[in-house]
């Protein structure tokens, strides 16, 4: 049967050599991305998430021109002397909630999405296999990650330069760095969030693989989120917090300091780390014994 098109079948190619080189993953790779970002429903968990940081800062201006009082999340204050604090400050915000709800929609999509449209089985027809189809998705979900954590800080920046212009930075250390080392500092963050979301999709991908409704698996990796995050609030866990995925979420402060201390971010990537490993191991061995029949 011969497929065309954008969508998942049209990704097809003959079973020649050729296509079981290195290369043949790289072009699946490039048109799982394609297909990721032609979809108006990636665009548009994007722009609502970029649209969190402009919310913070119209708000801020407002309060700010009527005099209203302070409070409010980290950075909300810093807002009104730097603009790029709405960057920072949008990633808090987001991190919660709205960041882990959109990486779940990717991620639960990745498989179950391909087995409740019917194009799961001619995808493996291809000589790619299921370990390379697997890597593919699960790379896909990781360049969303970092797509994600990135709209939320060029949207803040931009805003924030718009309606409170920049300057130089004070940061929790105490000292003051230029706009550009700023600049610089707000991408470091921007991976360390993409990085701890990394995590979370590759719990997605194994729960993907278990059920062929997508909507399914985005609900149920959510959910884990969001309790995971309470079970990190009770004291009574303490034991248990250094082991949840969500457990250096917040811990990007220490890039908000001279000089950078890369503790955190070592701690995030090792725990981001064996989750990554754990989960995808687990998503190849379920999927690779796994009858595909739609």
């Amino acid at each position: 049967m011969h497929h065309s098109g954008a969508g998942p079948a049209g990704r097809l190619a003959p079973a020649t050599p050729e296509n079981r080189r290195p290369s043949a993953g790289w072009a699946l790779f490039g048109s799982e991305l394609s297909v990721l970002f032609r979809r108006l429903r990636t665009w548009a968990m994007l722009l609502a998430l970029a649209a969190v940081p402009v919310l913070i800062a119209v708000v801020v201006r407002v309060a700010a021109d009527e005099g209203g009082p302070g409070g409010g999340p980290p950075f909300l204050n810093q807002i009104k002397q730097n603009g790029l604090f709405v960057a920072l400050t949008g990633l808090v915000v987001s991190i919660p909630l709205f960041l882990p709800l959109t990486i779940s929609v990717v991620a639960g999509d990745t498989i179950a999405g391909e087995a409740g449209h019917g194009t799961l089985r001619y995808l493996l027809t291809a000589p790619a296999g299921r370990l390379r189809l697997l890597a593919v998705k699960y790379g896909a979900a990781v360049v969303f990650c970092i797509a994600a954590a990135l709209a939320i800080v060029v949207a803040g920046a931009v805003i924030g330069t718009i309606l409170f212009g920049t300057g130089p930075v004070t940061l929790l250390s105490g000292d003051t760095i230029g706009v550009g080392e700023s600049l610089v500092r707000l991408l470091l963050v921007a991976a360390y969030v993409a990085l701890s979301l990394a995590g979370l999709a590759a719990i997605g991908l194994f729960i993907s693989t278990l059920t062929e409704v997508p909507v399914g698996a985005m609900a149920t990796t959510a959910v884990l989120a969001v309790v995971t995050q309470i079970i990190g609030a009770l004291p009574q866990l303490d034991w248990l917090h250094p082991w949840l995925f969500t457990h250096h979420w917040l811990g990007f402060a220490d890039l908000l300091r001279q000089p950078i201390s890369w503790d955190a971010f070592g701690a995030n990537a090792l725990l981001q780390g064996g989750y990554i490993a754990v989960f995808c191991a687990l998503a190849y061995s379920r999927f690779s014994t796994k009858d595909v029949l739609s």
